[in-house]
């Protein structure tokens, strides 16, 4: 019996609960070996619990797992590693103090007779293995902490595919890749797959899905509700299957201007940094969401931590309300008289403290409104932000359990919350629905428009080109660490928007 001949994975009614949460709920399903079987369902609806299982970083409570014809007892990573089982997370589990080398060894280096890692060999094999994978630019030996986001999503993938599994389950690999690199991994996929590996990928993009995807199966609030060929289903059914109701649609609708945007609340001229913010201008009114755009590294990131004072300024000058100010530190930048918050890339080990509670989280910034004499009124902070959670929609026992234990969408609105509980006028949010279901992101969706719509102001990063295009009222495009482009609304479209971002309009200049 060949291996393709069999089921590479069949779930046998596997449930698995943390305390009285229920995360996967007496689920069964089948893939087929040799092919790619997408996994979606909104955050909280139970993949991360399917492929922390099948990865050996949890046990089932009840029910099974056969593994290529094969009862697994998948009790560690290494009894999953021994089944030909590897794991490309999301939430990534290189070292950040390691090398990238190190970080791809870990822990099965290769040793000699007197078990010390023959390491010229060893960095030999992995650079040869990332060539394969057109990655031969990275430097093996800089250190995780000091590359991007997407270069370490690329590292935990290449470094997944370097021990020759046999099923690679691949959490939202996507969630910080942007354009040539999707394209990129979809190859990589195509390549495993012709080997023979059997892959299960987790994408809120249902694009990517019907692009790299043979089958699907759909979860819910932990239960298993459909599976079968991707092309069984169009994208509406999907959408319905996997948050239990119909999204009339993606984007909310624009209001229809009757006036010129409010006035400026923040300006910055020929802003630049040492890292690669070059030389950037731009207006942001009241009222308005100013969409930002550019291809990986090109000076969007400087852009925003500039802007919130986490990046010195080098050249240049950010106005508020018209008067230059000097925003040297986050404490700076979210003073009332100033006003400005961000809503960070990576929300778990930058936007929240995930061992402390919701309420602590929110109020972090504004502690001092609850305190006095050095005692805080726990009653007064709690309902300012029962006031605020309810306003994006959260559940009420967020206030006392610790945002680690919460989806990523549901931590993604704590980080608002956060900013709105301290009145900020101008919001700066940095690919605020990377990694978060359909749902979710319309939920978000609507919370911008609020926002705006009550006398906020919003510059928005987006890797989702068309969320710009829906969201923005106007964009500006990043090229190599310059605006090259200032795009208006009639003219705000995916086309232009690319255009610029790959450098073809690089003698046109936002004014």
């Amino acid at each position: 019996m060949t291996e393709q001949s069999v089921l590479a994975i069949e779930a046998d009614h596997v449930r698995k609960a943390f305390g009285a949460t229920i995360a996967v709920d007496d689920v069964s399903f089948q893939v087929q070996a040799g092919r790619v079987h997408a996994l979606l369902g909104e955050n909280g609806a139970g993949k991360s619990t399917i492929v922390k299982l099948l990865s050996g970083l949890l046990m089932p409570d009840t029910g099974s797992f056969r593994i290529f014809g094969t009862e697994a007892a998948l009790k560690s990573p290494r009894a999953s590693h021994a089944l030909g089982i590897q794991t490309a997370f999301q939430e990534m589990t290189l070292v950040r103090d390691l090398t990238v080398l190190e970080s791809v060894l870990m822990p099965y280096a290769p040793v000699n007779g007197l078990g010390l890692i023959r390491r010229r060999a060893a960095e030999d094999e992995v650079q040869a293995h990332f060539a394969t994978l057109g990655l031969q630019d990275i430097d093996l030996h800089e250190e995780v902490c000091n590359l991007d986001l997407a270069i370490k999503q690329k590292i935990e993938i290449a470094r997944a595919i370097y021990r020759k599994p046999k099923l690679l389950l691949l959490d939202e690999p996507t969630s910080s890749l942007t354009g040539r690199d999707v394209d990129w991994l979809g190859e990589i996929i195509a390549r495993e797959k012709a080997k023979g590996v059997t892959i299960i990928f987790i994408s809120h993009r249902l694009k990517e899905v019907r692009d790299f995807c043979d089958s699907l199966s759909v979860l819910r609030n932990g239960q298993h509700i459909a599976s079968g060929d991707v092309a069984a289903f169009d994208d509406e059914e999907v959408i319905r299957m996997i948050v239990g109701r119909s999204i009339g649609q993606a984007f909310p609708e624009r209001p229809i201007r009757t006036h010129q945007s409010g006035p400026e609340v923040l300006r910055a001229e020929h802003l630049a940094t040492d890292g690669k913010l070059v030389d950037a201008s731009f207006s942001l009114h009241k009222g308005e969401i100013l969409g930002v755009a550019g291809l990986q590294g090109m000076g969007q990131l400087d852009l925003f931590v500039s802007c919130f004072g986490m990046a010195e300024i080098t050249n240049g000058q950010l106005y508020v309300d018209g008067k230059p100010v000097m925003i040297a530190s986050p404490a700076d930048a979210v003073r009332a008289d100033i006003g400005i918050s961000l809503v960070p890339e990576d929300r778990k080990t930058e936007a929240l403290f995930l061992k402390l509670s919701g309420t602590e989280n929110a109020s972090i910034p504004v502690i001092e409104r609850f305190s006095r004499y050095g005692l805080i009124d726990v009653d007064a902070e709690r309902q300012a932000v029962a006031d605020v959670f309810q306003r994006v929609e959260i559940a009420d026992r967020a206030l006392w359990t610790r945002a680690g234990a919460f989806s990523g969408g549901n931590q993604q609105k704590i980080a608002i919350a956060k900013w709105l509980l301290a009145e900020s006028r101008v919001l700066l949010l940095y690919d605020p629905t990377r990694g978060i279901d359909v749902g979710t992101k319309h939920e978000l969706y609507r919370l911008m428009r609020q926002y705006v719509e009550a006398g906020g102001a919003i510059l928005l990063y987006s890797t989702e080109i068309p969320e710009l295009v829906h969201l923005a009222d106007r964009a500006i495009v990043l090229y190599q660490g310059q605006i090259v482009r200032e795009i208006a609304m009639a003219d705000l479209n995916e086309d232009n928007i690319v255009r610029a971002a790959l450098g073809s309009d690089v003698s046109v200049r936002a004014a």
